[in-house]
């Protein structure tokens, strides 16, 4: 068992074992199909026992749904119920009292064949509620459906609270998280607990590096080499030249990167600006696109008449280039001219 396995004191497989017992031999064989309760732990479709017994899903659903309510009126169920589920039930509480099914079920045991028979009981026992896959969550369970709905609130809040660009660390996330849920426990595992139910949206996710935000975010869901290079950049916190950034793509995401196509991504992309010979900066640290004309005008936009080395500093911060090649643009008559005090301005 890992060390972050949930520990079962009984044997699964023998409790269902006798659950089904008073089940006809078809009975069985449909729960046992139906919730991978076998040996080759495969859960099978209405269709597909459908297929195999000559009848139709419908049927087999009828069968299914019968054989659950008979196991419910059986002589071992009470004592599974009270003694068994009720274990079960306290595990889901630790765990947060809303669970992710997945995660739940991987949390109890590593052994897939005992992830089914769980799942099963959860099926059976009416301390569970399912809580069924939309577009905001997935498949999840609860022994608490009123504590479900404030986490679904909850998690909705934190949501609006991320652009499309966005990414935080796990800890600022669950900071924040732990903000929107003062008002829903005052469990002191809150925290163990919020990084768990973040788990459960469909519109919160992670990139390679750990960082969270809006699971369609490019940052986060990467399509291709300028949503790798888009990290590479953030991460490094200065301009790169574009085959360092395509070494540093192998390096860190073992994804295969070209430096011309890794150039003619970045170059095709605004979130990047060039910046140099090659140089890429992101736009977000505030750089300007275009040439160094279009720099220095942009400059002046915002700053008025400047003085030939105010020009020159102020643009060595948003690009890579020599002097003189400030100088040369300013000397455009068609752009910029100089005022009575010497000092450039717009034309």
């Amino acid at each position: 068992m890992s060390k972050n396995e949930l520990k079962l004191s009984f044997k699964p497989k023998e409790v269902s074992k006798k659950l089904l017992a008073d089940l006809s031999e078809r009975a069985q064989d449909v729960l046992n199909k139906r919730y991978g309760l076998g040996v080759d732990n495969k859960r099978r479709t209405l269709e597909a026992i459908g297929e195999e017994y000559g009848i139709t899903r419908e049927r087999v659903r009828q069968i299914e749904n019968a054989a659950v309510a008979a196991v419910k009126k059986g002589s071992f169920f009470k004592e599974a119920n009270s003694k068994y589920f009720t274990e079960i039930e306290h595990l889901m509480n630790d765990f947060g009292g809303v669970v992710h099914e997945r995660d739940f079920l991987e949390s109890v045991s590593g052994d897939r064949n005992t992830q089914n028979h769980v799942h099963f009981y959860l099926v059976l026992a009416d301390a569970f509620t399912k809580l069924k896959e939309d577009d905001e969550f997935h498949h999840r369970w609860t022994t608490n459906p009123a504590l479900a709905d404030k986490v679904h609130t909850s998690i909705r809040n934190l949501c609006q609270q991320f652009k499309d660009s966005d990414l935080v660390s796990e800890s600022d996330l669950v900071g924040n998280f732990l903000n929107e849920l003062k008002d829903v426990t005052r469990d002191p595992r809150v925290k163990d607990f919020a990084k768990r139910w973040i788990k459960i949206s469909k519109n919160l996710g992670s990139n390679p590096l750990g960082e969270w935000g809006l699971s369609a975010s490019p940052n986060v869901h990467l399509r291709g080499i300028r949503d790798y290079a888009f990290l590479i950049l953030r991460k490094h916190g200065s301009p790169m030249h574009f085959t360092e950034v395509a070494k540093t793509i192998e390096k860190t995401f073992g994804k295969t990167a070209h430096p011309a196509t890794c150039h003619n991504e970045l170059i095709k992309d605004k979130r990047f600006v060039l910046v140099g010979r090659g140089l890429y900066a992101l736009a977000e640290w505030g750089y300007t696109p275009g040439v160094v004309a279009d720099v220095i005008r942009n400059i002046m936009k915002k700053s008025g008449p400047l003085t030939k080395q105010e020009v020159i500093n102020r643009v060595l911060k948003e690009r890579h280039v020599k002097e003189n090649t400030i100088l040369v643009n300013l000397q455009n008559p068609k752009y910029f001219k100089k005022d009575k005090q010497g000092r450039y301005t717009l034309a």
